[in-house]
C-alpha cells in the first residue's frame, strides 16, 4: 500500500540529515502503529538502508539464535556468505567495517527481542555506537520496538545512553484527514466513520477494511468471527508493549471502562496504596495514547487546576472491554450472533 500521513515525523527526521554529525534515534509505540514502515519510508532518503530485527521471544530461543539470525539478515543485506559469531561484540564489529562511509541509516527493529537473552547487549550496542557507528558523521542509528516499557527502563533512562540519543519518537495513531486516505473515496463518510469508532488511527487495522464491504461486514470479520485480527489483540498489545506487569496495565484500562476517572478512584477500584506506582503507569499509558489526562480549570484564571480526569482514547481498546470482551466464548465457538 502507499505510504499515508506522518509528513510532521519525516520532516523531524529528514532534519536529522543537515547535521555534521552522526545521529541516534529511538523510535517506540504500540503494535500496529507503523514504526517499521515509517522507517522505511524514511530509508529512501538515504544511499544506503540496513534493516535488521530479532526474532520473537519464545522459551526456547537462544542469544545463540539471535546471533545467528542476526548474521543470516547480514548475509542478506550485503550479499555475503553467512558468517559465525561468537558474540554480539563480533557481529557488531562486522557491521561497523561495513557502514564506515555513505549516506547509510542502520535500523534495529524490536531492539527487545534482539538483546532479550544476553546482559551485556545493550552494553555492547552503546560500544558499537561510541567505537564505530559515531565516526561516519552521514550514518542515522535507529533502533525501535514495540515494547516501550523495555526501551524506557534500560535505553531512554539508562546512564549509559546518557547525551548519545539525538532524537526519541513515541508514534501515534494517524489522524482523522490521514485515516480517510486509506480509502479515498470509495466509501462515504458515515461508513468511515464506523470503522474509525472503533479502529482508531491505527495503520494496520485501516489496511485490513475492504472498501468493497460495509463497515459492519468488515467489523464482523475483524472482531466477532474466530480468528479476526482484533479478536485476541487486546492481550497481545499489552504483553508486548508491557513486557513486566502487562496484567496490572490491563487492570487499569478495565478500571477506566468501568467508571474509574480521577487517581483516588482508580486507587479504590485497583487497592493501591497513595504512594502506589499508579501515576507512573498512568502517565506511560498516556505516552502510548492509550490514555489521555483533562483537566478542570479557573473561569476567572482561565487555567489548569489540580482536579483531573483519565479516559480511554484508544477506540479498539475501548470498543473491545465493551463488546468483543463479553462475548469472546461465543465468538471462539462460532456462535456469535452480531447485534443490529
Amino acid at each position: 500500500m502507499k505510504f499515508i500521513g506522518r509528513k510532521f515525523e519525516l520532516e523531524t527526521l529528514n532534519n536529522l540529515l543537515k547535521k555534521d554529525t552522526a545521529s541516534f534515534v529511538v523510535v517506540k509505540g504500540r503494535r500496529r502503529i507503523g514504526k517499521s514502515r515509517l522507517i522505511k519510508e524514511y530509508g529512501k532518503s538515504f544511499s544506503n538502508f540496513y534493516s535488521f530485527s530479532g526474532l520473537a521471544p519464545e522459551k526456547t530461543t537462544t542469544n545463540a539464535h539471535q546471533i545467528e539470525e542476526f548474521s543470516r539478515q547480514m548475509s542478506q543485506v550485503f550479499q555475503t556468505a553467512p558468517a559465525l559469531y561468537a558474540d554480539w561484540s563480533d557481529a557488531f564489529w562486522a557491521l561497523a567495517e561495513r557502514v564506515k562511509k555513505g549516506r547509510t541509516l542502520i535500523l534495529f527493529d524490536e531492539i527487545s527481542w534482539m538483546g532479550s537473552k544476553d546482559l551485556t547487549f545493550l552494553g555492547k550496542i552503546k560500544n558499537l555506537w561510541d567505537l564505530h557507528l559515531k565516526e561516519n558523521n552521514h550514518l542515522v542509528f535507529v533502533i525501535c520496538g514495540s515494547a516501550a516499557s523495555w526501551i524506557d527502563e534500560y535505553i531512554l533512562k539508562s546512564t549509559g545512553f546518557l547525551g548519545r540519543i539525538s532524537y526519541t519518537l513515541t508514534l501515534k495513531e494517524l489522524s482523522l484527514s490521514e485515516c480517510a486516505s486509506f480509502w479515498d473515496n470509495l466509501i462515504s463518510s458515515y461508513e468511515k466513520f464506523k470503522v474509525l469508532s472503533v479502529t482508531g488511527g491505527i495503520p494496520k487495522y485501516l489496511e485490513e477494511i475492504n472498501p468493497k464491504e460495509t463497515a459492519e461486514v468488515n467489523l464482523k470479520k475483524l472482531c466477532f468471527t474466530e480468528g479476526g485480527l482484533l479478536v485476541r489483540e487486546f492481550n497481545q498489545i499489552f504483553a508486548d508493549i508491557f513486557t513486566k506487569n502487562s496484567g496490572y496495565y490491563k487492570k487499569i484500562i478495565e478500571a477506566l471502562v468501568a467508571g474509574g476517572r480521577d487517581l483516588k478512584g482508580l486507587r479504590d477500584m485497583l487497592g493501591e496504596e497513595h504512594n502506589g506506582r499508579l501515576p507512573e503507569y498512568l502517565e506511560e499509558l498516556q505516552q502510548l495514547g492509550f490514555v489521555t489526562r483533562d483537566f478542570t480549570w479557573s473561569i476567572k484564571s482561565g487555567k489548569d487546576s489540580k482536579l483531573s480526569h483519565y479516559r480511554i482514547i484508544d477506540n479498539y481498546t475501548r470498543f473491545y472491554l465493551k463488546y468483543i470482551k463479553e462475548d469472546i466464548a461465543k465468538i471462539q465457538r462460532g456462535s456469535y450472533v452480531m447485534k443490529s
